[in-house]
């Protein structure tokens, strides 16, 4: 006979309801770094809209919508989810699935093949329109026509640029990549990368391949900002993303991802620019296929 109760109930017999207890992800009080790996919350810079960066299997970032959306109204070719954080491009079988927000992206030229997801790209229009009334996004130049856009032909407005033999496309011009480490204030630091010319790279021609053994395109080159003639500890802080004082602070934490994306001339091949940016002096080429110019 038992003289105890299991612990499944009370001392009556009566059942013991427990609440389960749901763990949320949560950064320790402790810890150097105060940024989430997983899930990096951010907009999107044709659109203005909120997407979520996750990471694929084979290390590639993929800009994700943020919501979670009924599989039913997805079709199959459009279906990802997320399992112990890595993202991947087919459903799991759940009746809930992640959409690429590249699909449904009102500022693309060419509407979403699928109408089914039609009505949530003409919603995230109106958001779209509703941020630039507000003064919260300011669209990048569509037209390649217009004088900005021509600007921005002769100033990248995505570099790629060449650090530590690998070469990155960057997110914004090179003069205005920001430092990912935390103020004392708690805030995003303010101070570019870009620290003095003795530190800085130069923009040069280089045939259109990655870094990764490609074939380079025939009879194309491209501006790279290359980085590669600066020491070495100052190419592992250009990687890491931080200014010069938080690169002498490891203890500082990160308050946002290092933006550099690996460049793949395929698939970024909007972004190559066959010339030099104009700013700065550029001399003449001397019998040779390689220009260089000082930023």
């Amino acid at each position: 006979m038992r003289t105890t109760p299991p612990a499944s109930r009370h001392w009556d017999g009566s059942p013991v309801f427990a609440h389960r207890m749901r763990r949320c992800l949560q950064v320790t009080p402790d810890g150097v770094s105060r940024l989430l790996r997983c899930g990096q919350g951010g907009r999107c810079r044709d659109c203005g809209n909120r997407i979520e960066w996750y990471h694929r299997s084979d290390r590639r970032p993929v800009r994700l919508h943020p919501h979670e959306l009924p599989a039913a109204r997805v079709p199959d070719a459009c279906r990802w989810h997320v399992s112990s954080g890595v993202a991947h491009p087919a459903g799991d079988g759940s009746n809930w699935c992640r959409l690429p927000h590249a699909v449904i992206c009102p500022a693309s030229a060419t509407p979403p093949a699928f109408p089914e997801l039609a009505g949530l790209r003409r919603s995230l229009a109106v958001n779209t329109r509703r941020l630039i009334d507000t003064g919260v996004f300011t669209p990048p130049p569509a037209s390649p026509d217009s004088p900005e856009s021509q600007q921005a032909v002769c100033r990248p407005a995505r570099p790629i640029v060449q650090l530590l033999y690998i070469r990155y496309l960057a997110s914004c011009p090179v003069d205005e990549i920001q430092c990912v480490a935390q103020t004392r204030r708690r805030h995003r630091c303010t101070s570019p990368l870009l620290a003095s010319d003795d530190l800085a790279g130069t923009w040069t021609l280089m045939p259109v391949t990655a870094t990764g053994g490609q074939l380079a395109l025939p009879a194309d080159v491209m501006a790279v900002y290359d980085l590669s003639r600066i020491p070495y500890a100052e190419q592992l802080r250009w990687r890491a993303q931080r200014c010069p004082q938080h690169a002498a602070t490891p203890t500082a934490a990160d308050l946002a991802v290092a933006d550099w994306e690996p460049f793949d001339p395929l698939r970024h091949h909007q972004h190559i620019h066959t010339r030099l940016p104009t700013s700065g002096r550029r001399p003449r080429p001397a019998g040779c296929a390689r220009q260089v110019v000082q930023p």
